[in-house]
């Protein structure tokens, strides 16, 4: 089973919007952008609208962005230059780096250890003054 697409133009309430919006996608940024100022300029309602749209549906949007987003233009570390010596460099670099990072991440793990100590430390230190103050409280004086 095929299916066909049909090139019939749309056609009840929406249609003339459709095509509008095939229109400008034609044309450009720089069409919509124009159709934007004009709507704001006419009746701001709409201006607010179509640029809402234009964020929403990302119309906006850098070809740059696309293509970092896609994995174009992204270095693979990996990939040998060809230079052995580099190459060595380069992996003693990141290993090197590597190794920072598992410090550094165990540095904050020790920190956030400490101050989860310190806080329970604080807390049962609270606890055991509430419970004597309780205790003084219950104790009937002497008189």
């Amino acid at each position: 089973m095929t299916t066909v697409a049909s090139s019939t133009p749309a056609t009840g309430p929406l249609g003339w919007l459709s095509r509008a919006e095939a229109w400008l996608d034609d044309k450009g940024k720089g069409a919509w952008i124009a159709a934007m100022v004009l709507a704001f300029i006419l009746f701001w309602p709409v201006g607010l609208a179509l640029l809402a749209y234009m964020i929403w549906s990302k119309k906006m949007t850098c070809s740059v962005s696309h293509r970092r987003h896609k994995g174009y233009g992204r270095m693979n570390i990996s990939r040998s230059t060809g230079n052995a010596a580099f190459d060595a460099y380069k992996a003693d670099t990141l290993e090197r780096l590597e190794r920072e990072q598992d410090n550094f991440e165990a540095f904050l793990q020790r920190l956030r250890d400490a101050r989860d100590k310190a806080e329970f430390d604080q807390f049962m230190e609270e606890r055991a003054r509430a419970a004597q103050s309780d205790r003084d409280d219950e104790t009937p004086k002497e008189a």
